[in-house]
């Protein structure tokens, strides 16, 4: 993540949230503060990606309202849209697992929205600086939750992880990697027991903030 230029004045900030009523608030609260400018506003992904390419802004504050607002996924493509850009996240969800996985996958701050009065102002201008930002109480979870699942996996089971991120059906996997459709089966039942996870989209999820999957080059 880049650092701003110490000569530049004023921090350039993008809101996307798909509440008029939220991004209003927000921007009050930002624009009362020195050296922070909003620039643009979006309601849904399509337009903060369009923002970020035309505007080129500091900063792109993601709210997030339920577990599938946001992903990995749409962080990583942000990211890789403006890439001179951080983006702290404002939730409301108490989650260190959701924390870690988006911090992964290139978030710069995770904010809980009953502290953002407080934290927003301070993690904006941390991810100016280069920095990052998660909330004190949850950034102690996270580092309760010790080693990343990923690191104990095996190749096998990364390249099985990412098969089915993909969306690859359980004989396309056993033909890749030269198992049958049983073995493929019980392989996965256990990988996901391993992991934590029960859905397909916790699973690309998962896989993109790991760095097993790009989803613009592998289309997950």
């Amino acid at each position: 993540m880049r650092v701003m230029d110490s000569r530049k004045k004023e921090i350039s900030v993008v809101l996307a949230d798909d509440h008029n009523v939220i991004r209003s608030g927000l921007r009050a609260m930002l624009e009362a503060e020195e050296g922070i400018r909003v620039i643009g506003e979006a309601a849904d992904a399509p337009t903060a990606q369009k923002l970020v390419r035309d505007r080129r802004p500091d900063i792109l504050v993601l709210y997030l309202q339920t577990p599938v607002a946001i992903t990995a996924c749409d962080v990583h493509g942000l990211r890789e849209d403006g890439p001179q850009m951080a983006i702290p996240v404002l939730t409301m969800q108490s989650d260190p697992r959701r924390a870690r996985e988006l911090l992964r996958a290139g978030a710069s701050g995770y904010v809980l929205k009953q502290a953002a009065e407080r934290q927003l102002t301070e993690a904006i201008r941390a991810a100016a600086e280069g920095g990052s930002y998660i909330d004190p109480e949850l950034g102690g979870q996270v580092a309760q939750l010790g080693a990343d699942p990923i690191e104990a996996l095996s190749e096998r089971e990364r390249e099985l992880l990412r098969l089915l991120a993909l969306g690859h059906t359980n004989r396309e996997i056993g033909e890749k990697l030269y198992l049958s459709v049983r073995a493929v089966e019980v392989n996965r039942a256990k990988l996901l027991e391993k992991l934590g996870l029960e859905t397909r989209p916790e699973l690309v999820r998962f896989a993109i903030a790991n760095g097993l999957v790009d989803a613009k080059r592998d289309g997950a």
